[in-house]
């Protein structure tokens, strides 16, 4: 099982987003910490400017997040809509 940490960014872009959206983002998180592969489908490595990084798809939010698997830490670096994250 993972631990879920949330940068400081990351702790306000999510507290930016409507209660509903929050809830689900929280569910998801929970999920990824205690089972990444049920998730799969829904995460994708990243690219350019997030390289190194991977995305959980939400909707239509993305959660980036690095996983650091020899701490097992999931570090959640920022939360928003799919439109503006990139």
């Amino acid at each position: 099982m993972y631990r879920v940490e949330l940068t400081k960014t990351a702790f306000r872009d999510l507290n930016k987003l409507p209660k509903h959206v929050q809830n689900l983002i929280i569910e998801k998180l929970d999920i990824l910490a205690q089972n990444p592969q049920l998730l799969k489908n829904n995460i994708k490595p990243l690219k350019g400017k997030y390289k190194g990084l991977k995305r959980l798809r939400v909707g239509k939010y993305r959660v980036i997040f690095e996983e650091r698997e020899n701490e097992l830490i999931i570090l959640i670096i920022r939360i928003a809509h799919r439109g503006e994250i990139y």
